[in-house]
């Protein structure tokens, strides 16, 4: 629960979130990751750069969040590097569902989203770290020993918006940003709609039937008060759930 996890920062700005269990070292000569991002070129590049630090090598890749929490099962890694924003099953559903599944998997959301709906329901679905795609190299292996030593962590580029939303706010749970009333499914949809794909197109992508995506999109467009797909495009843009 956010509302007994305050986070704090260091002197350096390096956020961390308080946490009642005592740190506990994970000790081993090299960690295994797995790092999940719909982009070929970022897992490529993370890849080379993950492997210039000696103790830690990747033992495989995935191109989207149900693939990624297939491959845990299968490789067994120590910590998950996950994207939020992928088609399918979304980085914060997978990282529920692994959270779940495997409770001692240490995950990473490398994101570029600052936006406070993600930021929460990250943290909510069981995130250790969140670290932004354009924090510098030295600031993603800080994050990664900070966790593997048993510790929260959070991008100073987000701390004090964080911080300061803690304090100004008081209880953070106490107005959810409105997209998380959407379910899995409904996130799901709402996103292919606003990337222009039309309801037969949803439902062969999402093995559903037609009807069942026009009842989701029903369902959504009544909990969001949004009217038609134009309204549903821009408030997935302002959302941060497609790129614009």
């Amino acid at each position: 629960n956010l509302s007994v996890q305050l986070p704090i920062c260091s002197a350096r700005s390096r956020c961390k979130r308080k946490t009642i269990r005592k740190p506990t070292e994970m000790k081993k000569d090299e960690y295994r990751i797995l790092i999940v991002d719909d982009h070929t070129i970022m897992r490529d590049g993370l890849q080379s750069l993950i492997e210039s630090e000696p103790g830690f090598k990747v033992v495989g890749t995935a191109a989207d969040g149900k693939t990624g929490v297939r491959r845990v099962g299968e490789l067994k890694p120590d910590i998950v590097m996950m994207d939020l924003s992928m088609p399918g099953t979304s980085g914060i559903d997978a990282i529920a569902h692994i959270k779940r599944q495997y409770r001692d998997v240490k995950l990473v959301a490398l994101t570029f989203h600052k936006e406070d709906q993600y930021i929460h329901a990250t943290l909510e679905a069981g995130a250790d770290a969140y670290v932004l795609k354009d924090d510098s190299r030295s600031e993603l292996f800080t994050a990664l020993h900070s966790i593997l030593n048993g510790k929260n962590y959070l991008s100073p580029s987000i701390c004090d918006r964080v911080v300061a939303g803690y304090l100004a706010g008081g209880d953070p749970n106490a107005k959810q940003p409105s997209w998380e009333v959407l379910t899995k499914r409904e996130r799901e949809v709402i996103k292919l709609i606003a990337e222009g794909y039309k309801t037969r197109e949803i439902a062969d992508y999402l093995s559903l039937s037609p009807k069942t995506v026009e009842k989701h999109r029903t369902n959504l467009m009544k909990k969001l008060d949004l009217h038609n797909v134009s309204a549903v495009t821009l408030y997935a843009i302002q959302n941060g759930l497609i790129s614009q």
